[in-house]
């Protein structure tokens, strides 16, 4: 049994925190180990925290076409990296303008920090895409103008380690849903390097975001090659604000909400309809996996949910425990080969391809588990993530509570005949695998920077520059 002895005195006066966790032998060790360096706070470095304040619903003022400015939320961090798709929600400036006092600004160089649920403690380095962002409620706010001692490469890297980690999560406030707070960030403890080894971390930052950017490249051309072939590329959702449908309508499909009834449905329907080679259910087509799997206790199982999956379909931060600690929505086993698609509102485009490595692991009962004997993975993953995948998910969700598309819709959903054009799914295959190879790499950079980080700690800088220099040029074939 571990257990921590801690003098009155030595409480935490911070985040006025007297539970058992926060004094861990773990966190006990960890802050010894960083306050035996040289070290600093967010505070005494001159980092600025912010957050947005409550602000009134915004969301029927959302766009997707990038008009606006981006309005950042969680699922902009993936991978470490600031990552805008498609996905990413802008906003008009008027309500921006409309909302200054309470919807937080934020620029390049800035670090934003999710702050609570699932996701708690993913960090991200704001890029130059674009001059200035807004952020939801759900980000913290690092700004790092006028940071001194610390650079926000560093930092940036930091945060992401091991030690980083846990110091943010340590920090959590335990009333409700653990949650970080603002106050405690201030104060997280942060070691002091020389200026060339923090330097080394913008280098490598920069080459994280050209690998990543390579992968985007490659899935983009394999969207292109299937949108391109049933006729749908550079075809844009138009979301109207009025449009008019008959009663029968209505009455035949028992839906009264306006969103169920935007023309863009209907519209990608038609085009598929229209494509060559002819159109069939999805039912039709996938095998879907929805047999409940029970975990033995005693058994470690791999675990995914909606939060591990990236925008581009990677699966990341899985955890791995035994049947006993899985929750009860852990009921579904994949292997190598399925697709697995976010059954959720919100969270529809959380979309992957099952590798070598998961084979057998369980997902959460909110996705679908598909796979096809006609349409290979690379393509299935494709398809259900372009537009007539997310337009088709996005109307057959229903519900009050939890908005989710059912089985009997998601069966309905129409889907190009493309399973004999063999010439397609190779093509597809292909740069989907040159994805993930992209990716590995971008990954193995960002694992081999953190632990330089772990290392400079535990040993010293010049180690772990040398020990970084070796691992990125013999494991990544890149330059230092």
């Amino acid at each position: 049994m571990q257990y921590s002895v801690v003098k009155k005195s030595d409480l935490d006066k911070i985040v006025l925190r007297i539970d058992a966790e926060f004094y861990h032998p773990d966190f006990i060790q960890l802050e010894k180990k960083i306050a035996s360096l040289e070290a600093t706070t967010v505070r005494k470095a001159h980092g600025e925290l912010d957050c947005s304040a409550f602000y009134p619903s915004i969301v029927e003022y959302y766009n997707w076409e990038r008009i606006g400015m981006p309005f950042l939320r969680v699922d902009e961090i993936q991978d470490g990296l600031l990552n805008l798709t498609g996905d990413t929600v802008f906003l008009p400036i008027l309500i921006i303008d409309e909302n200054k006092n309470t919807i937080a600004h934020c620029y390049p160089g800035d670090i934003v920090i999710a702050k609570g649920g699932n996701t708690i403690a993913k960090v991200a380095l704001l890029t130059d895409e674009y001059k200035e962002y807004t952020a939801c409620r759900d980000l913290i706010i690092l700004r790092t103008k006028e940071l001194t001692e610390l650079n926000e490469f560093f930092l940036w890297i930091f945060l992401h380690s091991e030690y980083g980690k846990k110091s943010l999560l340590r920090t959590a406030s335990q009333t409700g849903q653990p949650h970080l707070t603002i106050e405690a960030i201030y104060e997280l403890l942060i070691p002091k390097f020389s200026t060339v080894f923090q330097n080394r971390f913008e280098k490598l930052h920069l080459t994280i975001r050209r690998q990543h950017a390579a992968a985007l490249n490659s899935y983009k051309e394999a969207e292109q090659i299937l949108l391109s072939e049933i006729g749908l590329f550079n075809w844009k959702p138009e979301h109207q604000l009025s449009f008019v449908k008959r009663f029968s309508d209505i009455k035949s499909a028992d839906r009264i909400d306006a969103e169920y009834y935007q023309p863009m449905y209907d519209e990608i329907v038609e085009k598929v309809k229209d494509y060559r080679n002819g159109y069939k259910p999805l039912g039709d087509v996938l095998k879907i996996k929805d047999k409940n799997f029970v975990p033995k206790d005693d058994v470690t199982y791999k675990y995914i949910e909606l939060a591990n999956i990236s925008a581009n379909g990677n699966i990341n931060g899985i955890i791995e425990t035994e049947g006993r600690a899985l929750p009860s929505r852990a009921r579904r086993k994949v292997n190598t080969g399925d697709v697995i698609v976010s059954s959720i509102e919100g969270s529809l485009s959380s979309i992957a391809l099952i590798n070598d490595d998961l084979n057998n692991a369980l997902c959460s009962t909110g996705f679908y588990v598909v796979n096809s004997n006609t349409i290979n993975s690379e393509t299935l993953l494709v398809l259900l993530k372009s537009p007539v995948g997310q337009l088709q998910l996005r109307k057959g969700c229903s519900g009050t509570i939890l908005t989710a598309i059912g089985k009997e819709k998601f069966e309905k959903i129409i889907l190009p005949e493309i399973s004999d054009n063999n010439n397609l799914q190779k093509e597809i295959r292909q740069k989907i695998s040159e994805m993930y190879q992209v990716k590995a790499i971008s990954k193995r950079i960002l694992d081999i920077a953190k632990r330089g980080v772990e290392m400079a700690i535990e040993q010293n800088e010049e180690e772990a520059t040398r020990w970084l220099n070796e691992e990125v040029e013999s494991r990544c074939q890149i330059s230092m």
